[in-house]
């Protein structure tokens, strides 16, 4: 690291969990964001200004008025602009250091398979189980770790899957894709705009841990939070041996 950068980062380095090695391990790492909104915006900021060197910023939609209300990595100006574009111009303000790649397209197939293969650690920050469901598939396939993320109303829910460790579930542990499940869109049913912000800021704090190796993460773990009542509660999450992605 070069003086600028040790000035910057200089809040973690004096971490004794993480030190200069640990925050040299974020400027090495690649992390691979998919979605670009109420979650990602938060995920992929602080991922920003904690220095993960290489960030891969995906969204195949563009910045809605409606967004703004929560998606604090777009402003006003940005209406209309796709939000991968946006999201980095955002990323690159905050810092000029890191590699930021805006991908304007909703992953899927090959392409997302192999973004997931050249990452360290992957983001799910989308709002739509076809998606969820897909970017699980190709984090068993490739064993990355999976920080994934959900917000609706005044719920949130926040858990790591990382196959790297033996006896770990995968997401279609605990949502199995032919489970019949309700999807429920911010567009019909609201949110709160700092719910997505919490749970957002998780997945930064739980990929920022597992790139440096620090600390325990949500792996077998599910939060789910009322931001009603500001209450977390906290499941702990089996493999299922029948899982028809990471089962045997």
């Amino acid at each position: 690291m070069n003086d600028d950068q040790l000035l910057r980062y200089s809040r973690h380095i004096l971490l004794p969990e993480m030190g200069i090695e640990g925050q040299e391990k974020l400027l090495a790492a690649h992390a691979l964001i998919i979605g670009a909104g109420g979650l990602g915006s938060p995920a992929a900021m602080y991922l920003a200004s904690g220095g993960v060197g290489r960030i891969s910023l995906a969204d195949g939609d563009s910045v809605d008025l409606t967004n703004l209300q929560r998606q604090i990595m777009h402003t006003t100006a940005a209406v209309g602009r796709a939000k991968a574009y946006s999201g980095k111009d955002t990323l690159a303000q905050m810092n000029p250091q890191i590699e930021v790649t805006a991908i304007p397209e909703r992953l899927e197939g090959e392409r997302l398979a192999q973004l997931v293969a050249s990452a360290d650690v992957v983001l799910d920050c989308s709002d739509n189980f076809a998606t969820r469901h897909a970017v699980n598939r190709a984090c068993v396939l490739h064993r990355k770790p999976l920080v994934s993320g959900a917000g609706v109303r005044f719920d949130g829910q926040v858990s790591v899957f990382d196959l790297r460790q033996p006896g770990a579930p995968c997401y279609n542990c605990l949502f199995p894709e032919d489970m019949e499940a309700e999807e429920t869109r911010c567009a019909v049913m609201g949110v709160f705009a700092p719910l997505t912000g919490i749970i957002g800021t998780v997945q930064a704090a739980e990929a920022l841990k597992l790139l440096c190796g620090v600390g325990e993460s949500l792996n077998g773990r599910l939060l789910l939070l009322d931001c009603l009542a500001m209450d977390w509660r906290s499941i702990r999450l089996s493999k299922d041996t029948a899982c028809k992605v990471c089962g045997a």
